[in-house]
């Protein structure tokens, strides 16, 4: 069986391109030929995944975090439209942590990951897709796999992503850090929400989004003030199901909406997300 590896050696503080001969040794005993593209930049793995896509390769991995995984998925689509519709998508999560992997019910971590491929089959998943702009007004297209959400939570994976120094002390420090250097910043946050049969004006900390039997699962959580956001991460949001939902911020919200996808910042409101049911077939 052949293959078209995404390798991010970057991903992991860099642990995955230290390790690299190792995970390249474990993969070939499950796919003997495999053919390597290692990532220099953003958006590389989605250009690159689309190009071997077009050129027939049939199997295709990500070694890397959630951002990589989440970039080579994203290789999958091309305006709006599967590239391939026979092509498997599978990945191996090389960090500590992972929201992908807690969503499928995998381990973090290349070992386990690779484990699980031996005897992981093939099944349709859901595709969230977001439409929403950059920070300097640039129409974007995002696909999402685990989820995607807007407001607090899309700050933190902005700062996540743009601050280095704190990735030295590892991953769950970085996340606390940003965390409370987002919650400190935060200001009261009032978006429209439109989903189907729904209509409302609402305060929130954050919305989060994840494809979950041919709909979105939306949950909103509420919070017009730092001690009410710290009280609602304690409990659930409200919920709702549709299959699409736009959000705008309100006239009276100061500053941009961030808006992530699989942990990676993707862009800000005002943003319409959709489902694509069984759109991608993963090896999980």
């Amino acid at each position: 069986m052949t293959a078209f590896v995404v390798f991010n050696p970057n991903s992991a503080g860099g642990q995955t391109g230290r390790e690299w001969r190792e995970i390249e040794e474990a993969l070939e005993r499950i796919f003997p030929l495999l053919s390597f593209f290692v990532t220099a930049a953003p958006a590389q793995a989605a250009h690159m995944v689309r190009d071997a896509l077009r050129d027939g390769h049939m199997e295709i991995i990500a070694v890397g975090g959630d951002g990589t995984i989440n970039e080579a998925m994203n290789g999958f689509f091309d305006r709006g439209a599967p590239v391939s519709s026979e092509a498997t998508f599978s990945f191996v999560h090389s960090g500590n942590d992972s929201a992908l992997c807690r969503k499928f019910g995998l381990l973090p971590g290349w070992r386990a990951s690779i484990e699980h491929l031996k005897q992981a089959r093939i099944r349709k998943v859901d595709v969230g897709r977001v439409s929403c702009l950059s920070e300097s007004g640039a129409p974007v297209s995002r696909y999402f796999l685990g989820g995607a959400s807007f407001g607090l939570s899309g700050s933190i994976a902005r700062l996540l992503g743009t601050a280095r120094i704190a990735r030295f002390f590892g991953h769950r420090f970085a996340l606390a850090w940003h965390s409370m250097a987002a919650l400190m910043r935060w200001r009261t946050c009032r978006v429209r929400l439109i989903a189907t049969g729904h209509d409302e004006i609402a305060g929130i900390s954050s919305v989060r989004l994840s494809p979950f039997g041919g709909l979105l699962d939306v949950e909103i959580a509420a919070g017009d003030s730092r001690r009410r956001i710290l009280k609602a991460m304690k409990v659930p949001g409200r919920r709702l199901r549709s299959a699409r939902l736009t959000a705008a911020p309100t006239l009276d919200t100061s500053g941009p909406v961030a808006v992530e996808t699989d942990g990676e910042s993707a862009g800000v409101l005002p943003a319409s997300f959709e489902i694509y049911p069984g759109a991608l077939n993963l090896r999980v």
